[in-house]
């Protein structure tokens, strides 16, 4: 069922500020699906999803296929427990600023209550949402 993202449901909200393990999807170059669990966090002010992961990954690579001259790759992020379920779409970037990715490290530790060890080759995907699903 869709969400308005202009006033989505406080209960679909406070679904995304409680801890829970999510996927991501991303396409790889052949078109396929690449399922990974991973830590969002969703900011519904600025319409913003937030992974944070290694440089190196699978993940990050697809995105960066995907997304040169496009806007950003397509992805979705999701969670669910019983029958709650949430999906954000959006369009992916990675992102390398240290700025962007302290503060994503700061959210994340408010959502999962724990901080990250130092990774030197950490990035962000950062997900400009342009769809949510979900059932409460």
């Amino acid at each position: 069922m869709a969400i308005d993202l202009r006033d989505p449901d406080p209960a679909y909200l406070a679904f995304w500020r409680e801890r829970h393990v999510c996927t991501l999807t991303t396409l790889r170059p052949d078109g396929s699906p690449h399922v990974v669990p991973v830590g969002v966090t969703y900011d519904p002010e600025t319409g913003i999803a937030r992974v944070i992961t290694n440089k190196s990954s699978r993940k990050v690579a697809n995105v960066q296929a995907a997304a040169a001259g496009t806007g950003g790759a397509r992805v979705a992020v999701s969670q669910h427990e019983g029958k709650r379920w949430a999906t954000l779409e959006g369009r992916a970037v990675v992102r390398t600023e240290a700025d962007v990715i302290a503060d994503a490290v700061s959210r994340y530790a408010v959502r999962y209550g724990r901080v990250p060890s130092p990774n030197p080759d950490r990035v962000l995907i950062e997900i400009t949402v342009t769809r949510a699903l979900g059932r409460g």
